[in-house]
């Protein structure tokens, strides 16, 4: 059996080689990294997946799975890689305030839906990032400060095993198999559906403010102190941008969960930051959360590295500050803590996350640029050292980076157990595998 007989086993296309559109349907989300598989199949639905799964536990190959490619890491050679963006079902059942969503479901399809009811799911600063791939890696937004990563938020999800058997993973039914795919990576099965929870949204307030570069103390005090006293329902974040022919600017990216009058007051301070060239502050439909960072919707070339941070004060300023953020385009700060701190009792693997702030650092990938990129990359966080935590989330994990970076010792145990008896012959391989 060779790997052209894929082609007799899914209703769904499948591209080698040298197809047409092959290298276009192999291509990551992120450009700058190549995906060299062997073959890329598109299920039809979740008995394509199935197929698909005991095809691979016949030959002896492996399947990573990618609704979008947000996440890839780019090893992935010689494997199968599953596309699953056909299976984009979205049912909301409002009393229950629960969604189902196909693993190819993006997360702006799942607010639009839920936005009109009062209602939100725990996404994401963009839209386009499916809803599967962003919470089995954890998944920290805009209202993780409130209510805790999106994976805590599962209530069910529907898998293929490493026999191709399809199954239906709940907290009472396989706590072990629930506890590891929430959080911990799409190591341990093919999800097919997810089932989340929603959570009301009476009013969301919230937008983006920009200054000019020469502001950019005043806005960094700002953001201490609002984040200082910050309620579990304000997110705020702030970047440090040089977007490609444009002036440089510091901005405040805004989530509140209130009443626009609250958030009006506890964003006061803000007001006495003159020269704001633009000022988006209002009511936010839940559909149009992802306008507020304005993140890009096409696939580009670029080179991410996050890193979580134990603290910030007036000398972590200092050493942000010091230096020119060229050639990067963005140094982003988000405030944490709040609920990642302190999950419940039936958390999933992604755990508690003590620290406060998370640094994320953004750059061009073209190949004129990728050097100075990591270079500058790596000159921050060396200069942050001393606030640099040990490890960051599975959901903000870049090429390079390793799963394990993202757990304690006992949780990484438990994940490797989990992976060796449910999936001995390696069928799946996640993006950052946890036995890589």
């Amino acid at each position: 059996m060779t790997i052209g007989d894929l082609r007799g086993v899914l209703r769904g296309r499948v591209l080698l080689a040298g197809d047409d559109g092959f290298e276009q349907a192999a291509a990551a989300w992120n450009l700058t990294v190549r995906q060299p598989v062997a073959a890329v199949a598109e299920a039809a639905d979740a008995d394509d997946v199935a197929a698909l799964v005991r095809y691979a536990r016949r030959t002896g190959m492996t399947v990573t799975a990618q609704p979008s490619g947000h996440g890839a890491s780019g090893d992935v050679e010689g494997l199968i890689l599953l596309r699953t963006g056909l299976l984009n079902e979205v049912e909301i059942r409002a009393k229950e305030r629960v969604v189902r969503v196909g693993a190819g479901v993006k997360w702006g399809q799942v607010l639009a839906a839920a936005g009109p009811l009062g209602l939100t799911g725990l996404a994401g600063s963009a839209p386009g990032v499916s809803v599967t791939g962003y919470t089995l890696g954890g998944g920290v937004g805009w209202f993780s400060r409130k209510y805790g990563f999106a994976s805590d938020s599962v209530r069910a999800v529907d898998i293929v095993d490493a026999d191709g058997e399809p199954g239906r993973v709940t907290a009472e039914s396989d706590p072990e198999l629930f506890w590891a795919l929430r959080g911990g990576g799409g190591d341990f099965a093919v999800v097919t559906a997810l089932e989340l929870e929603l959570y009301p949204v009476p009013v969301l307030y919230g937008g983006r403010v920009i200054w000019p570069e020469h502001r950019v103390r005043e806005v960094y005090d700002a953001f201490l102190e609002i984040t200082a006293e910050a309620p579990r329902e304000l997110s705020v974040w702030i970047n440090r941008l040089r977007p490609p022919g444009a002036p440089p600017m510091v901005t405040l990216d805004l989530a509140y969960l209130g009443e626009a009058a609250q958030g009006e007051d506890l964003l006061a301070r803000l007001d006495r930051i003159e020269g704001a060239i633009s000022d988006s502050r209002g009511v936010v439909p839940v559909a149009d959360l992802g306008d507020i960072a304005a993140e890009p919707t096409d696939p580009a070339p670029s080179i991410t590295r996050a890193e979580l941070l134990t603290g910030l004060d007036a000398d972590a300023v200092e050493l942000l500050l010091a230096k020119p953020v060229e050639p990067l385009i963005n140094v982003q700060i988000r405030h944490l803590g709040g609920a990642l701190a302190e999950p419940g009792g039936g958390a999933g693997a992604s755990g508690a996350m003590a620290e406060p702030y998370l640094l994320g650092l953004l750059g061009l990938g073209l190949p004129h640029a990728a050097d100075a990129t990591r270079a500058k990359q790596a000159e921050v966080v060396a200069d942050l050292e001393a606030y640099v935590g040990g490890r960051k989330p599975y959901t903000v994990l870049s090429p390079g980076d390793t799963a394990q970076k993202s757990f304690s010792g006992g949780a990484l145990a438990r994940l490797r157990e989990i992976k060796r008896s449910r999936d001995p012959h390696n069928v799946f391989r996640a993006n950052y595998p946890v036995l890589g």
